[in-house]
């Protein structure tokens, strides 16, 4: 799997890279948009919001496609993801 500039190999690189994303991205709020699936692939639109420690708040959003493997493990993903700052007040994404 790929995220932005890493690529993860296995489960145990891919939870230590979710444990470093939610050690930044705090208040993590997803919205995901199913946009058409087909056998083993989907589609989705999504957006969240996240502050850093410094308190400053981002949105990301994007599109993501997925292929999932007979046992139904994600297999491929492909993203386009943007980051923005935002205001507080701009959030979108609320609990």
């Amino acid at each position: 799997m790929r995220n932005r500039t890493e690529f993860l190999r296995g489960r145990a690189e891919i939870r230590a890279f979710l444990s470093r994303k939610w050690e930044r991205e705090l208040d993590y709020r997803l919205k995901k948009e199913l946009w058409g699936f087909r056998e083993n692939r989907m589609a989705v639109r999504f957006e969240y919001e996240w502050h850093d420690a410094s308190g400053q708040w981002y949105r990301s959003y994007g599109n993501e496609l997925w292929e999932f493997d007979e046992q139904g493990l994600m297999a491929r993903r492909y993203a386009s993801i943007n980051d923005a700052p935002i205001r507080e007040d701009e959030r979108r994404v609320r609990p």
